[in-house]
């Protein structure tokens, strides 16, 4: 017997077996159950995520000898027949071939006969988006009202092309892309079905390859029993889908928050010998940099990581969250652009590059002069001129009650003090979502806006402490609380002094001469949702 290929092998017999799509098969299961049945459907979806499948299921479910049922025998004449691809009372109609309106009319002209066999005459029409104006015209009616013993199925990949007349006489179901987790499992079923040893990363490797398709994916994998001869490894696929080790993809990362451009291109040149694809390479930097970007945000989750929580945590850590933002959309317009190239790998070089050049200076490398927290075991050294120097006066000695007693800090300070931190990521997030109350001896107290829980957590409480006791070269802890001052914190700052800018603008311009004029010589009235600010002046000058 000759070879069967797995998509054909292993596609689903029932409802049962179909993987994904639960909200397509609760509803045709329901309407089967409850004999509640529509005379056309529509399946949408993108290629490979069953919508062919799910109609031939329905089909059987329809003209099984049992009985209508959701769960058809497969045993029966009318179900060997349709997974056989010979029934006769089940036409199925390629409309990428069949566009035509003499084809569409010849189909219909046998509508009115009854079944030879089955139950039901049931019309399953592929690619129903391919058929021509006329042709959907000579459809309408028919579709519209079927005698009582014809079902259309029809499966489309692109919706959208559909005449508005025909998707309101259907039952439409939007068939989703599948989960890499989903595809990820099944392929591993599979592979245990089948006696194939596979290596788990090399199943998620070809489950994200697939896009969502699952006949996309098992079309990989019968190439890569294949290609590695048998067992199906992860180098052994990496190298027939032209991806690139997670570890090359974690040291661009680390040259790119270490702002290396040299240990970029050195990275580049040690890739280059593996013949990647570079496209995907940029697509795996996008899609490390989302990841980054949520556990920045709402820590980790339930969504499978290509990197490690340490890894993740590491890189949320040491690349700022604007960073990251910059480093993503960099990595998809480079990725959108590469085949402008002179070639791929220059064309990333470039990309990478390019997140370099457009990323802001850091904190150490402006000229700042870092604000203090006052403390209670120092005071402040009188400034002295050059022209006239004056003798150091020793500072005044201060009690033990006074150094614990809690000092009052103008809420400037903090905001000021951020900057000269070297903070990055979640912890900077958190920092700025802060408002400092006081400070009694090594204890700084800082009130965190209540909407911006999520960001704390006991490594960034940790590492904002170690931080400041950095920065003042003492040993310095914070004890952050939960909304209760209703101090401004940085971020909030930042947003009212935007919003204080934007109203005076607004006001600015309701009492400019010129469109006063305007508005009595034409009656204009002015937009003030328009106004925007185009730069920071009025907000420097406030300081």
């Amino acid at each position: 017997m000759s070879y069967l290929v797995l998509a054909r092998k292993w596609r689903p017999k029932n409802f049962v077996e179909t993987v994904g799509q639960e909200h397509v098969l609760k509803a045709l299961t329901n309407a089967l159950e409850t004999q509640r049945l529509h005379h056309a459907y529509l399946f949408a979806g993108t290629r490979g995520v069953g919508k062919t499948t799910i109609a031939r299921i329905l089909a059987k479910a329809l003209n099984c000898e049992s009985g209508v049922t959701a769960s058809p025998c497969g045993e029966c004449g009318a179900c060997r027949e349709i997974n056989e691809g010979r029934f006769v009372d089940l036409i199925e109609v390629d409309a990428a071939s069949k566009t035509k309106v003499e084809d569409t009319r010849e189909l219909l002209d046998n509508v009115q006969f009854a079944p030879a066999v089955g139950r039901y005459k049931v019309y399953l029409i592929d690619e129903v988006h391919m058929l021509t104006k006329h042709s959907f015209n000579a459809l309408l009616k028919t579709l519209e009202e079927p005698p009582p013993h014809v079902k259309f199925l029809l499966a489309t990949t692109d919706p959208q092309k559909l005449p508005v007349t025909v998707l309101s006489r259907c039952l439409q179901f939007n068939l989703k892309r599948l989960t890499p987790k989903l595809i990820r499992d099944r392929l591993q079923y599979i592979c245990g079905e089948e006696d194939i040893e596979a290596e788990s990363a090399a199943l998620a490797m070809m489950a994200r390859a697939a896009d969502g398709s699952m006949r996309d994916a098992l079309s990989l994998l019968d190439q890569a029993i294949a290609f590695c001869g048998g067992n199906v490894v992860e180098d052994a696929v990496a190298s027939m889908l032209g991806t690139i080790d997670r570890q090359h993809v974690s040291q661009l990362l680390n040259f790119l928050a270490d702002r290396d451009a040299p240990g970029l291109m050195a990275a580049i040149a040690e890739v280059d010998q593996q013949f990647p694809d570079y496209a995907q390479l940029l697509d795996d930097i996008a899609r490390i940099l989302q990841r980054i970007a949520v556990y920045q945000v709402v820590g980790p989750s339930e969504v499978e990581e290509d990197l490690s929580a340490e890894d993740l945590s590491h890189f949320a850590d040491v690349i700022a969250a604007e960073d990251v933002q910059l480093f993503y959309q960099t990595a998809i317009l480079g990725r959108r652009d590469l085949h402008l190239a002179p070639d791929p790998r220059s064309g990333t070089e470039m990309t990478l590059l390019r997140m370099l050049a457009f990323q802001p200076p850091q904190s150490g490398e402006r000229a700042a002069t870092p604000a203090r927290i006052p403390s209670a075991s120092a005071a402040p050294v009188p400034q002295t001129k050059k022209s006239a120097p004056e003798p150091v006066v020793a500072p005044p000695a201060i009690s033990i009650h006074e150094e614990k007693k809690a000092q009052p800090v103008a809420e400037d300070d903090w905001a000021d003090l951020i900057k000269t931190l070297g903070l990055s990521g979640a912890t900077k997030l958190l920092a700025n979502n802060c408002a400092m109350l006081r400070r009694e001896g090594n204890i700084i107290f800082l009130d965190l806006d209540s909407r911006s829980e999520s960001l704390l957590t006991p490594q960034r409480q940790q590492a904002l402490g170690e931080a400041l006791s950095s920065h003042f070269a003492e040993t310095l802890r914070v004890d952050i609380s939960l909304g209760h001052a209703k101090k401004e914190t940085p971020v909030q700052e930042e947003v009212r002094r935007g919003d204080e800018a934007l109203q005076a603008a607004r006001q600015s311009l309701e009492s400019d001469p010129n469109v006063q004029t305007l508005k009595d010589m034409f009656g204009a009235t002015l937009n003030t949702d328009s106004v925007q600010i185009l730069n920071e002046q009025s907000s420097g000058s406030q300081e």
